[in-house]
């Protein structure tokens, strides 16, 4: 979450006085990164992986489960314990690494070096995932679990749901009715982070959920656990104020949302122009690919009546004041904004000619100073509205220590609006003086029970952008419509009741030629043997061609509403589905037939969960609260209820319990040895 640089943080009053200055100069350590490697080409396809986890303690006497807060203790003894491994292990071994996060129950991992594009790369993630839990879990407690959990469904209830207990009443920074402080990692970027959110906004942040109604559930709900007229801070009377909706799961807190876990990729292209094309590529992927993680269905001990994350973190960090938010005309603020700056990507990228104009279909807010300065160095019109859109942002987070900085040598400011910009994707420029090179990062995705279902997910998403350059596929639909996929994505169980828009052909000119490598010849490989080749050919209905000079369809006409499982399994002829494409991908390898069954197993989990075979998390953890004998069918998730879930989740990805509802019959979960990796 940005870097944890070791400073004096400016207070937001002194903060907003260098936002010029920070933006100045984050656009000049830019132009220095374009002049240096726009035309870099070669870089190997290197791709990693983020996890993050909950330390919950568990009180088997008590039936009680709570966060525990021991973050840095824990991180610690892991850095420690990875230090020795590193001295010890041969150049060939990646030892995990292990971050904090903002939650201060919270761990981030991830593995030591990147994956390769090989094979054995690629089916190694599971173990190193399960290595990195082992190494978690050995170096806690005896009562605590290392959790991939998205959100805790006791985060915020009255009373203890922490170890130790501290009361809300000192929420300095955010000035919540149910967070405390010591909520909140205390390195000085989180809780200024917090504080300045808040002060940017003129008021806390408002995040309403709707509430699942159950058969017992008074309507209309009105929260009786919200401290409706506590007066400690002057937020305080915002909730009776009309910030806290009827009939919704109402919070108030940056925590609520960046206590949230994940998944997210991070892929590195050969060029800067094959970036472009992944990042757009994965842009109508990150709706699809939330809908079929989902996996959190219960907030502030209620259950909600959506089952993933993404809007309640766009409106934790929601520092938008009322004028950006267009509910006040614009006279101290320079901009009308409709998103926050967590939210859905807002442009594609990519120059190729398949990005048509109509696609950036979005009224886009932009600094015009700014795209002029980039338009005058010789940047694109695509990349300088992007890099300028993200600048129209103020920098959140100043260092009093790092205000002047060495342009040429370092990305700081860049990287201050670049890192507090948290979309579906992100596309990142290559940090300075480092061999690291152009990178997307994938970011929608929910975090899932069990090491298995996110090394599936990792493993998809991989091979579909080696398809994706390798095929040249093209999957453009009107940023518009991206949006509202992501709207329908959050609703209850969309991976099976929803529709979402996705393009009818996705193949180009150049789909059906299979060729070699990418323009630059460092994508992945694809073996044309004749038959495989006149198999790919019929993959792919010829497309409308623009050199030809036939004339383009509408774009209204390129796309259409599918379900999951049509968009992953097909249509029969019409559309052979994504799973299809890597399916096709696949067979243009060279593969052991082990190696392949394995891959297959990935990609069923996939394929049962878009067809209705397995269930969501999301929806296997809502079933789970509904049948417990202890709930009341009153929407309300008890201590009991709860403890008992998170029990469950912890049995099911150690295997000790089945769940074939949710996971394949032969899944047999983690062992204490299954991430030795050669240690």
């Amino acid at each position: 979450m940005g870097l944890l640089f070791l400073g004096t943080p400016l207070s937001w009053e002194d903060a907003e006085k260098h936002a010029e200055h920070v933006r100045f100069h984050g656009i000049t350590q830019f132009l220095h990164t374009w002049d240096r490697l726009k035309d870099r080409h070669g870089d190997e396809f290197l791709w990693g992986d983020e996890v993050e986890y909950m330390v919950v303690a568990m009180d088997d006497e008590k039936k009680d489960a709570r966060l525990s807060l021991r973050q840095t203790e824990i991180l610690a003894k892991l850095s420690s314990i990875v230090g020795d491994l590193s001295s010890g292990c041969p150049d060939s071994v990646s030892v995990p690494n292990f971050h904090p996060e903002y939650g201060r129950y919270m761990l981030e991992s991830t593995p030591g070096s990147p994956y390769t594009n090989s094979i054995p790369d690629l089916l190694s993630v599971e173990a190193n995932m399960r290595y990195r839990r082992t190494l978690a879990r050995k170096h806690l407690k005896p009562h605590e679990i290392p959790l991939t959990l998205t959100s805790y469904p006791r985060l915020g209830v009255p009373g203890p749901f922490t170890e130790p207990y501290f009361d809300p009443a000192d929420a300095v920074s955010s000035h919540s009715l149910f967070l405390p402080e010591e909520i909140t990692n205390p390195h000085v970027r989180f809780p200024t982070l917090t504080s300045n959110i808040r002060q940017r906004r003129g008021s806390k942040v408002a995040i309403n959920l709707p509430l699942f109604f159950d058969t017992n559930t008074p309507r209309p709900f009105i929260d009786p656990t919200i401290p409706w007229d506590r007066s400690i801070y002057p937020e305080d009377s915002e909730a009776k104020a009309g910030a806290a909706l009827p009939d919704h799961i109402y919070m108030d807190a940056m925590g609520f949302g960046m206590g949230c876990s994940c998944l997210q990729l991070t892929f590195q292209s050969c060029h800067v122009a094959d970036a472009r094309r992944m990042y757009d590529a994965l842009v109508p992927m990150g709706p699809i690919l939330l809908a079929l993680s989902a996996s959190s269905p219960i907030w502030r001990g209620y259950l909600a009546d959506v089952d993933c994350r993404w809007n309640v973190i766009a409106g934790s960090v929601d520092d938008r004041t009322e004028e950006e938010r267009g509910l006040k005309p614009l006279e101290k603020s320079r901009f009308q904004i409709p998103k926050s700056r967590y939210d859905s990507v807002d442009m594609y990228l990519s120059t190729d000619w398949i990005n048509r104009p109509e696609y950036n279909d979005n009224p886009l807010p932009y600094d015009e100073s700014i795209y002029a300065r980039l338009r005058e160095h010789g940047i694109d019109d695509l990349l300088s509205k992007h890099i300028s859109h993200l600048f129209i942002r103020d920098p959140l987070v100043v260092f009093t220590e790092t205000l002047d900085q060495d342009d040429e040598t370092s990305s700081d400011h860049f990287e201050n609006l670049q890192s507090t910009n948290w979309q579906t994707l992100r596309f990142k420029p290559p940090p300075p003086n480092s061999p690291i090179g152009w990178r997307v990062e994938f970011r929608s995705m929910e975090v899932q029970m069990t090491d298995y279902e996110n090394a599936a997910f990792a493993v998809f998403v991989v091979l579909l952008s080696r398809a994706i350059l390798s095929f040249k596929l093209n999957f453009y639909v009107p940023i518009s419509k991206v949006d509202e996929n992501m709207v329908r994505a959050q609703r209850r169980d969309a991976a099976h009741t929803d529709k979402f828009f996705f393009r009818k052909n996705v193949g180009t000119a150049t789909s059906s030629a299979a060729s070699s490598n990418c323009s630059s010849g460092c994508s992945s490989p694809v073996n044309g043997t004749p038959a495989k080749e006149r198999k790919l050919r019929n993959c792919f209905p010829d497309p409308p061609l623009r050199e030809n000079g036939v004339h383009l369809p509408p774009v209204e006409e390129e796309y259409e509403e599918m379900t999951m499982n049509e968009i992953m399994n097909g249509k029969g002829a019409d559309f052979m589905g994504l799973l299809g494409l890597v399916t096709v991908y696949l067979e243009t390898l060279d593969i052991e037939p082990d190696e392949l069954a394995k891959i297959h197993g990935y990609l069923d989990l996939i394929r049962q969960r878009s067809n209705g075979s397995l269930l969501t998390p999301a929806t296997w953890m809502r079933n789970f609260v509904r049948s417990h004998p202890a709930y009341k069918h009153d929407s309300v998730v008890s201590a009991e209820i709860n403890y008992d879930l998170i029990r469950a989740i912890d049995e099911i990805e150690r295997g000790v319990r089945k769940a074939d509802d949710l996971l394949p019959t032969d899944y047999t979960g983690s062992r204490e040895d299954s991430g030795s990796i050669g240690l």
